[in-house]
């Protein structure tokens, strides 16, 4: 009898609660339903004509192979796409390894100096980037590196934020690692590339994906250094079919898609690594 009576406040409590929790849940849907709409909207506006978009149709068509014909017509999307992983996949590598190699530094071998320095850094976060676009696109054209690659990923492969993330996660490594791999006689780049690298991976996925999609969608000086069409990223030529006096919202959309592909992809494979760098997760 004592038992009965012991389980009956708990399923009480319980089911109350789950009451309670009713209006939480009931919120969490209509914001994911609004969160998840608009990319559900692409994909469909993708499947249909113009006059069907316009029209705000939201059911899926039968012009996705239409569109798909149209958009191959009129724009490279073969090369739009090429130059965006070559330009992203370059700017990424280069920005991991050398922003994490700037948080190592300033966290692990600190002093008042370098604590001075990075204070600098930081108010370098609070400069816009347009008002560094002209003496860029400068120093670019006098080194002849329009039309490059490396004009694309330069000014990008040292960000104030990237430093920072990977200094503020660099608290966390554990300093006797590095005091035993000197003892047996490790370099400091040894121990930067074989045990720093690899303890710290949930950071580098975090930076990676926020790099790659940051590269992947910049459009304004892609389009100040990048003045061939064979050299066009994949906003540019979405840029491109909504600069005529009639646009195809379809093909748009499905050029819109066609670009958003890549960073959800990146973005799923890499979600719990990213959240765990975020967070400042070591393992």
């Amino acid at each position: 009898m004592t038992n009965v009576k012991s389980k009956a406040p708990e399923k009480t409590n319980s089911s109350s609660i789950q009451r309670r929790l009713i209006p939480t849940y009931i919120f969490l849907i209509i914001v994911s339903f609004i969160s998840v709409f608009p990319l559900y909207w692409m994909i469909t506006a993708a499947t249909n004509n113009t006059v069907d978009v316009a029209r705000g149709k939201i059911v899926f068509g039968n012009y996705a192979a239409t569109n798909f014909k149209n958009l191959i017509a009129q724009q490279n999307l073969a090369q739009g796409m090429g130059n965006s992983f070559l330009y992203a996949g370059v700017e990424t590598l280069a920005a991991l390894l050398i922003c994490s190699l700037a948080g190592y530094g300033f966290e692990l071998y600190h002093d008042k100096a370098k604590d001075k320095l990075f204070a600098v850094l930081l108010l370098a976060m609070m400069i816009p980037q347009v008002a560094t676009m002209i003496p860029l696109f400068k120093i670019m054209s006098h080194a002849k590196l329009l039309n490059t690659v490396w004009a694309f990923v330069l000014p990008a492969i040292s960000t104030p934020f990237l430093i920072m993330m990977f200094r503020q996660n660099s608290r966390n490594f554990p300093v006797d690692i590095i005091e035993a791999a000197r003892i047996d006689g490790c370099s400091e780049i040894g121990i930067f590339f074989k045990m720093y690298m690899p303890v710290q991976r949930a950071t580098y996925a975090a930076a990676a994906v926020i790099t790659f999609m940051n590269a992947w969608n910049a459009y304004m000086w892609p389009k100040v250094v990048m003045n061939k069409t064979s050299a066009q990223t994949m906003p540019m030529l979405i840029a491109n079919l909504a600069a005529g006096y009639k646009v195809d919202y379809g093909v748009l959309m499905m050029g819109v898609l066609f670009c958003s592909i890549p960073t959800m992809i990146v973005f799923f494979v890499l979600q719990k690594q990213f959240a765990e760098g975020i967070t400042g997760a070591v393992k």
